[in-house]
């Protein structure tokens, strides 16, 4: 357990480390600064951190739905509608992880919540359309994790050339 938080407030560090006014050029730089860093009470409230520089979030597998058999066009329309939620979702700072899984399993891909309770994420779940049509369902636990991931969508924006 103490290797695992060791290595979230690395990645939190990590994270955090590419904000700094100077910023480094070259992941080995990345790493050798984030060990010189020190703790940042400003950014830790702003993230929501605990003294471990952790929080609360809800993770979601996102779940293959029973009703998957959609003409292309439908299917489309609904994963283009699903995206636009994702985003909704992230610029109001209640969804800082989304993305799917690179294999034809069932679970499709995750979601980390910024929120307290299963009963707030299983709200914003309703309002995505995959779901609303039965196409995925969603599986939702309580998660321990970096508070540093609440920075994760200014820095996803850095290094987004393309809009999906």
């Amino acid at each position: 357990m103490k290797s695992n938080l060791s290595l979230f407030l690395f990645v939190g560090s990590l994270i955090s480390s590419c904000f700094s006014p100077q910023k480094p050029t070259t992941v080995e730089t990345t790493i050798k600064e984030t060990s010189e860093v020190a703790y940042d009470s400003l950014l830790a409230k702003e993230a929501g951190a605990d003294d471990y520089g952790m929080r609360k979030y809800i993770l979601a597998n996102l779940i293959a739905g029973p009703n998957r058999d959609q003409d292309s066009t439908t299917a489309a329309q609904l994963q283009r509608a699903h995206l636009d939620n994702i985003t909704r979702m992230a610029e109001e700072g209640q969804l800082v992880i989304a993305g799917p899984f690179m294999d034809d399993g069932d679970i499709r891909g995750i979601y980390i919540f910024a929120v307290e309770t299963i009963e707030e994420a299983e709200a914003l779940t309703r309002t995505d359309p995959a779901i609303k049509a039965g196409r995925l369902k969603m599986e939702l636990r309580p998660w321990y994790g970096p508070a540093a991931l609440m920075l994760m969508e200014d820095l996803h924006k850095k290094l987004t050339k393309k809009e999906i």
